[in-house]
């Protein structure tokens, strides 16, 4: 079994904060965890617009606190996003995720992140095994 804690694991290098400022993650499960996803918990901050496209990973978000929205690129579509709301980029889909007020995710991400990786400039992590 693991138990791992929040605010013990954002004051280790599990904690991830984009080089632009935008948003950090704390990853409270990872690949080397033995599961076959990650789980993380991410912090958008407001006013602040993320452009993500995960090629090679199907995830899934559910907002506990905060307001944004997220707009998939390829038809333009808006959806607001509360507490209470899940998304599921089950079509990699490329978009766009704007934070109005600071949002707290709870996000699954398959197959699992090692912890190391960075957002490519297209908005991507590498596939797994590639860095």
């Amino acid at each position: 079994m693991i138990v791992r804690n929040l605010e013990q694991a954002r004051q280790t290098d599990r904690k991830v904060t984009a080089e632009n400022g935008n948003w950090d993650s704390t990853r409270l499960s990872l690949a080397d965890d033995g599961g076959n996803c990650s789980f993380h918990i991410t912090r958008i901050f407001a006013g602040t617009e993320t452009h993500i496209h995960y090629k090679n990973h199907f995830e899934a978000v559910y907002c506990m606190e905060g307001e944004g929205e997220v707009e998939t690129l390829a038809d333009g579509k808006i959806w607001p996003i509360k507490p209470g709301d899940i998304y599921i980029l089950d079509q990699h889909d490329e978009h766009l995720l704007r934070a109005s007020k600071t949002m707290h995710l709870a996000c699954v991400f398959t197959p699992g992140l090692t912890g190391n990786e960075v957002h490519r400039e297209d908005g991507s992590y590498a596939p797994a095994g590639e860095q």
